[in-house]
């Protein structure tokens, strides 16, 4: 369990990556089913292996169904991942991401015949105290992509769902576009923090170097 427990009602960013930096997502099938892992495990109630579970028809995330967290913006990356979750059950996020983090890496591991941890340590957890971080990280994860400037043909982020081009919904988005008086606003600020936040990490790594 986590030194400082998690609360109810308040947002998180939370982010891990691979054991050693290694990647994490190597065809698009892993992309897909650690978004699958964000659907299906988002339940208080236990399901056992998705891959099981997959051969019920019923098997679908339902709206009724209570939820440990309510998923804000999330995007997949080679070696890591981001999300931004809040939490609406008690020890809701330390439960949803034991649930995920399992489970991907029992079908990893088995898929690529390997061993051991996959990710580094228990994933990371950041308490988002005010509505403008908020926007900031929300701008940061649904073009994180680009931030990063990787190259992979795979998107697997929330962004999609924002600009109104998904045909699925993971996302409570709300809480985001009520700030803003359209999408194509939400937009319009989208373009302006990425490209504020690709360019101040190009010159971190300019003055590294």
């Amino acid at each position: 369990m986590r030194k400082v427990e998690l609360k109810n009602g308040e947002f998180y960013h939370i982010y891990n990556r691979g054991v050693d930096k290694r990647e994490v997502f190597l065809d698009k099938f892993d992309y897909l089913r650690f978004f699958k892992s964000l659907k299906e495990f988002n339940r208080i109630e236990a399901i056992g292996s998705i891959y099981l579970q997959s051969f019920k028809k019923e098997f679908s995330l339902r709206n009724q169904v209570p939820k440990l967290v309510e998923i804000v913006a999330y995007c997949l990356n080679p070696n890591h991942y981001h999300l931004i979750l809040k939490q609406v059950e008690k020890r809701g996020v330390e439960k949803f991401m034991h649930k995920v983090g399992v489970g991907y890496s029992n079908y990893f591991n088995n898929k690529y015949k390997r061993s051991g941890s996959l990710f580094q340590g228990t994933f990371k957890a950041i308490n988002i105290d005010s509505d403008e971080y908020l926007l900031y990280l929300s701008a940061y994860v649904n073009k994180n992509k680009f931030i990063h400037g990787y190259k992979n043909k795979f998107d697997f982020s929330s962004l999609d769902e924002y600009i109104g081009k998904a045909d699925y919904e993971l996302c409570d988005k709300d809480i985001i576009l009520k700030q803003f008086r359209s999408k194509k606003e939400y937009v319009q600020y989208l373009k302006i923090n990425a490209k504020y936040l690709k360019n101040k990490k190009e010159l971190a790594r300019y003055l590294m170097e």
